[in-house]
């Protein structure tokens, strides 16, 4: 549970490795960090989000490499966000003193957050304080693979090993002999190291505590613009905020989460490289944002869910940062995977499927980006007109759906029912311009396609609409996306008595859900995973709707519970222990926070989305 003073606690390990919930996130823009509780920092991936990492404990402790602040014989620790900013607190409790800890990635004085402009310094800060007592503070800086080091100007310049590409330079207020040095501090005596990329700052003014001030002063700036009143609010505030931190602030877009192989479950072999930008995530993302405030930043992520399908000129799943193909999967078998859960995968398979509720993402993104005051331009029309006609036969054939299944295609009814709001959306957008185009046929197939799923996909013997267009199949929890997407209105009979199936046959227990059964709906993939943490939000949105609000609110007060105590999610949660599962932390699971938390103040107040 986010929590602003939160106490302190012992730093747990397992075979080596912190538990997901014991971390937290910081970053600039272009890439991001994981700070763990004991004060090392084992992800940061430079120079951007889908770069090789430089640091890589996380998915291997012994050979992955860290930047580490580390006091012996640790006690207890705790975090916390400096409120409303990127800037994390750290506490590290010795037997003979308490040390404070500040990181981030520092941004340019100044910065104006909502422009689509890079705002980060390329520079790491991390400021320890002696807040009372002594302590021995350890500070090592190990490259995956190795680097060396050598005196140059009033710091060190680090060679990585596995990344000649990089120009390092490590700068501290205290002399550095190496990558690894131990300070002795009295109360009220500080370290500071500065860990620079991309250009040597050795004749740059070190000012490690202006750089701190100038990042926290960019983010609250940036969080004025929030207007978020409603239920959790400091939850949802915090998510916008790690929101941000996934996104590609140059580019507009967002990674689905900052990092890679983190596996759902422990052991097993569902570990996927999360780095890239899935175009199903911009409605999300987009209805979150703007709903409480933020909309240049939905404005720039429709911009690159156009700007990537013109340029691309197919519609793809998902796409690199900067809209290009994903690179191919591959493992890495010089990493044993977090708490030894291989493979470690970089890249992703998934981006050559076969996903037909792409045209329904695409064409919605196109629709938002026009009522929000866009333009579409003739020949992007053209290419939106080919989706529409593309989507108005391709619900009839096999896809993989929206969870990648890595099995044989199937008609998923959640395919389908993109396609239909490809064609709703494409004969709105027709109409509201006058566009040519064949608008009249399809909102005709809109409608047609609308009651087919109503009809063929309902199963009346388990009384609940399928996971297949057939009828047959297990249940699936994507079937809560549809009244969201408005295929389907949320109180029509059917669909009532699907979310009353898919709370019931799907529940994981205390509120948490189960994508689907995988011995009613095989994926090609051994093993059972988690509880996926989105489809509960779908769920409050659903009992929303439906007029539930007592047990809606009921379910986001639970969910909200089991963020971290710095206010992050991750993607699945292991429903036997609370334990984190999955990539984290997980744009999808904030943005179910922030539009679960958006649709529930606007029901009590008697107002509609």
């Amino acid at each position: 549970m986010l929590d602003p003073d939160p106490p302190f606690r012992p730093v747990r390990r397992r075979e080596g490795y912190l538990p997901l919930e014991d971390l937290g996130l910081i970053g600039d823009g272009a890439t991001a960090a994981l700070v763990g509780l004991d004060g090392s920092i084992p992800w940061l991936c430079l120079p951007r989000f889908d770069s090789e990492p430089l640091l890589c404990g996380l998915l291997d402790h012994a050979e992955g490499g860290h930047f580490t602040l580390a006091v012996d014989d640790l006690l207890e620790a705790r975090q916390r966000y400096e409120p409303d900013t990127a800037v994390l607190v750290t506490e590290l409790r010795g037997p003979t003193g308490l040390v404070r800890i500040t990181d981030a990635l520092a941004l340019r004085a100044g910065a104006d957050l909502s422009d689509d402009a890079g705002a980060g310094r390329g520079e790491l800060v991390r400021s320890a304080v002696v807040v009372h007592g002594t302590v021995r503070l350890r500070a090592e800086l190990e490259p995956r693979g190795g680097g060396q080091a050598r005196v140059l100007g009033s710091g060190l310049e680090v060679r990585a090993s596995r990344r000649p590409d990089l120009r390092l330079h490590l700068r501290s207020n205290r002399p550095l002999t190496g990558l690894r040095t131990v300070h002795d501090l009295h109360e009220g005596d500080r370290l500071d190291l500065v860990l620079s990329w991309g250009r040597i700052h050795r004749h740059h003014r070190f000012a490690p505590e202006t750089m701190l001030r100038d990042t926290a002063e960019a983010w609250r700036r940036w969080m004025r613009t929030c207007d978020y009143s409603g239920p959790q609010e400091p939850l949802v505030r915090r998510s916008v905020i790690t929101l941000k931190l996934c996104d590609d602030w140059v580019n507009g877009s967002l990674v689905a989460a900052p990092t890679s192989s983190l596996p759902a479950p422990i052991g097993g072999v569902r570990n996927w490289d999360y780095r890239y930008t899935w175009i199903r995530d911009a409605a999300y993302a987009v209805f979150a944002l703007r709903r409480v405030g933020f909309g240049e930043e939905a404005d720039a992520f429709l911009g690159w869910v156009l700007d990537a399908f013109e340029q691309s000129g197919q519609p793809r799943i998902m796409y690199t940062l900067c809209g290009n193909p994903v690179p191919e999967e591959i493992q890495d078998g010089g990493l044993e995977g977090y708490r030894r859960s291989a493979p470690v995968r970089w890249g992703n398979g998934a981006a050559d499927q076969r996903q037909h509720d792409v045209y329904g993402e695409v064409l919605d993104c196109a629709d938002q980006w026009l009522r929000a005051g866009g333009e579409i331009q003739p020949a992007l029309w053209s290419g939106l007109a080919e989706l529409a006609e593309a989507a108005a036969s391709a619900w009839r054939q096999p896809d993989q759906g929206i969870w990648e299944v890595r099995s044989e295609g199937r008609v998923f009814t959640y395919s389908a029912g993109m396609c239909q709001v490809a064609l709703d959306r494409a004969a709105a957008i027709g109409e509201r311009l006058g566009l040519s185009g064949q608008t009249a046929t399809w909102r005709a197939e809109a409608e047609k396609l609308r009651e087919l799923i109503l009809d063929q996909s309902w199963n009346e013997e388990a009384q609940c609409l399928s996971e297949h267009l057939d009828g047959r199949g297990g249940l699936d929890a994507s079937l809560l996306a549809l009244p969201l997407r408005k295929v389907i209105p949320a109180d029509h009979p059917r669909m009532a008595a699907t979310t009353a199936a898919i709370a019931e046959r799907l529940s994981a227990g205390d509120g948490l859900l189960y994508r689907y059964l995988h011995d009613q709906s095989p994926d090609g993939l051994p093993g059972d995973e988690g509880a996926f943490v989105l489809c509960s939000f779908w769920l409050v949105d659903n009992l929303i709707l439906q007029g539930h609000l007592e047990r809606a609110e009921d379910l986001y007060t639970s969910l909200c519970a089991r963020a971290n105590p710095v206010g992050l999610l991750p993607e699945q949660i292991d429903p036997s222990t609370g334990a984190f599962m999955g990539n984290f932390p997980q744009a999808f699971s904030h943005i179910g926070i922030i539009a679960s938390g958006v649709n529930l103040a606007r029901a009590k107040a008697g107002t509609t989305a």
